[in-house]
């Protein structure tokens, strides 16, 4: 009996496995010379890591260092991706994914870039 108890929560607890386009690893990038010298360069970028159980985790760096970090959840409706941060200074938004022979990018539906697959 304990057996097959065993056997029905085992196969009742599977999580579906979720192949969406977005996982990975999506980067906003910002390029800036340093003002005290032509050669420095100083980097500011954000990145989304997006993962199979409709979570992610945001990062905002300056300089090599991260100056934020939050979690976020997101869905997919008819195309249309949804991310809900955790901190309250982002404001959540709406992307749509779009895929071209060279590059896959978020876009808002602007049509404005958001972020760029890493």
């Amino acid at each position: 009996m304990a057996l097959i108890a065993i056997i029905s929560v085992s196969n009742c607890s599977e999580i579906p496995e979720n192949n969406d386009p977005v996982l990975g690893t999506w980067l906003n990038t910002t390029l800036a010379v340093a003002e005290d010298s032509k050669t420095q360069n100083t980097g500011e970028w954000e990145e989304w890591i997006f993962n199979d159980v409709y979570l992610g985790r945001y990062h905002r760096y300056s300089d090599n260092q991260i100056v934020l970090q939050t979690d976020f959840r997101w869905e997919v409706v008819n195309g249309v991706y949804s991310l809900q941060y955790s901190e309250e200074e982002l404001t959540d938004v709406q992307v749509i994914l779009s895929q071209s022979a060279e590059n896959e990018q978020l876009e808002l539906q602007n049509g404005e870039v958001f972020a760029t697959r890493r």
